[in-house]
């Protein structure tokens, strides 16, 4: 169970936890099928804490990313206010906080531009319910320990806000319906609910590269269609009508190969580093060959089909933005450390997967191999990373009488 440090907090128990009247057996097996078909969940997430490798200390690369998108977000949460004629009451979920102070950026920016635009309207600000959500296994105390500095941050108003904690995959249902006005996710949708099946042939990589079969490519695709369908049925389920989403993905700017990823892609260099230790002998062949991330970086444009297809909203804003991964921590006279800064990143996202699977000895290790690829990388300019930025509307729901 999570501490709770502060009286403003509330854990809320999302729809997924409860029991639904389901016997204690029914409840057991239906458990095991889920711990057995997503044994990978329990890992993904974040590295926790505060510490020197934590992803609370590694994560600039993300406030950069919520920087880019501020514009749409400050857009969008206007219009949400004129569309619903100033309501009196704004449910906000940030879906895949994950853990520090970043989380609190884009909950902190909704709060202020709906106070401040309500004062220029001279209108009365509505109480805010912040729902912040990720797996259990997210760090949610490192979370809650910054909540001096998420009151501080929300400089228009001290009282009109209440801070949940949600813990749930955003593939399932979290929250009641037609019960959600906006929601937000930034660096989540690109992480997948499962490993796709058929990966068998992509030997010693954890990932799409320029050497990968295309079956590779359509697997990844696949379950990435499924999941963003599944999730955007799930969100205009639970969200009313006229409500706002703002997605930002990991996501690439090639078309026509799909097979591309560039010879920076960090994925490419986590494979390139597994490698070496397999060489080594430091790790096994097969160890690597059964290890794939369950990731995928979209582009434009299959966002927007899937978005199109599955129906329940529209496509407001679309917009892409430069990836600076390796100089995230850096300013421009010291990039010659764009490698460990890359490496620190990485590991902060991937280390619990990592861990799970090889184990703690390697990681140290991993990642100074890792850096090592990244400053013989330094120099390239042909990145084909970007972040993905898009705004959707919930279209209206006519109730049958």
């Amino acid at each position: 169970m999570y501490s709770y440090w502060y009286d403003c907090i509330r854990i809320c128990l999302c729809d997924a936890c409860r029991c639904n009247g389901k016997s204690e057996n029914e409840r057991k097996n239906g458990d095991e099928e889920r711990i057995s078909k997503y044994s990978f969940v329990s890992p993904l997430c974040m590295r926790g804490g505060d510490g020197y490798n934590s992803y609370s200390s590694n994560s600039l690369l993300q406030r950069r990313v919520l920087s880019k998108a501020k514009p749409v977000l400050v857009k969008n949460t206007k219009d949400l206010m004129i569309n619903l004629n100033f309501p009196t009451y704004i449910k906000v979920a940030d879906l895949g906080c994950s853990s520090g102070q970043n989380t609190f950026l884009a909950m902190s920016e909704i709060i202020n531009t709906i106070n401040v635009f309500c004062q220029q309207r001279n209108q009365n600000p509505p109480e805010i319910d912040c729902c912040l959500n990720d797996l259990p296994s997210n760090d949610f105390n490192t979370t809650f320990k910054f909540i001096q500095f998420f009151n501080g941050m929300n400089i228009t108003s001290k009282e009109s806000y209440f801070v949940y904690g949600v813990p749930g995959s955003f593939y399932s249902r979290l929250f009641p319906r037609r019960s959600l006005h906006f929601v937000h996710s930034s660096y989540g949708l690109h992480w997948l609910s499962k490993v796709p099946e058929g990966l068998e042939k992509n030997k010693m990589s954890v990932y799409i590269t320029n050497s990968s079969p295309l079956s590779t490519y359509k697997a990844y695709l696949n379950q990435f269609q499924r999941d963003f369908a599944t999730f955007l049925k799930l969100r205009s389920e639970e969200m009313v009508s006229n409500g706002r989403m703002v997605l930002t993905f990991i996501g690439r700017n090639t078309i026509d190969n799909p097979l591309h990823r560039d010879c920076c892609h960090f994925w490419t260099l986590l494979s390139k580093s597994l490698r070496d230790l397999v060489a080594e002998g430091l790790v096994s062949a097969s160890k690597v060959d059964s290890f794939y991330l369950p990731f995928y970086d979209p582009n434009e444009k299959e966002i927007k089909e899937m978005v199109q297809k599955e129906g329940s909203f529209e496509i407001r804003d679309l917009e892409t933005h430069g990836y600076d991964l390796g100089h995230c921590n850096q300013d421009e006279s010291k990039r010659s450390k764009s490698g460990q800064n890359e490496a620190n990143y990485i590991r902060a996202v991937s280390e619990p997967l990592l861990a799970a699977h090889f184990g703690d000895a390697i990681i140290n290790i991993l990642f100074n191999k890792f850096a090592c690829h990244v400053s013989q990388h330094v120099s390239c300019r042909n990145k084909t990373t970007v972040s993905i930025v898009v705004s959707l509307t919930k279209k209206k729901t006519f109730l049958m009488s």
